[in-house]
């Protein structure tokens, strides 16, 4: 049986800052796409997608992290120019200082109603569903 050519799966990770109540943990990208970003990557063959959510966010906030939800699964062919990726997005907790590592030039905590950075992907999209899930305890709209 042939091997069927399918999207490559990644994971992005909504970390919450603890004594940040509105805060969230973006990374500049230090690759293109640029921008700004939910931590997160590419998930390993052989590693189970929340061990790749944890090691993403270890590499590149150097946080570790509980992860508490999973948000959704994202996957318009077109939210990364570089080729059909399917996301899963987990919301996590974090305690310590975030520092930029591996593929983040910068990171920083952004309050999740004021975010004025450009961002990459479909991050924007991700943050909206984020702030309505928490907020309203609506639950995400799968894509049409």
């Amino acid at each position: 049986m042939a091997v069927p050519k399918t999207p490559l799966l990644t994971v992005d990770i909504i970390i919450r800052p603890d004594g940040h109540p509105l805060g969230v943990i973006l990374i500049e990208r230090r690759h293109s796409p640029l921008g700004w970003a939910l931590p997160g990557g590419f998930v390993d063959i052989g590693e189970r997608v929340e061990e790749a959510a944890r090691r993403e966010a270890r590499e590149e906030t150097g946080l570790a992290v509980t992860l508490e939800a999973l948000l959704g699964c994202y996957s318009d062919p077109a939210r990364d120019l570089r080729g059909h990726t399917v996301s899963l997005v987990y919301v996590a907790r974090a305690t310590g200082v975030a520092h930029a590592g591996d593929d983040a030039a910068r990171c920083e905590i952004f309050d999740i109603h004021h975010i004025t950075v450009p961002l990459a992907f479909d991050h924007s999209r991700i943050l909206d569903d984020y702030r309505r899930f928490w907020e309203c305890g609506e639950r995400p709209t799968p894509e049409p």
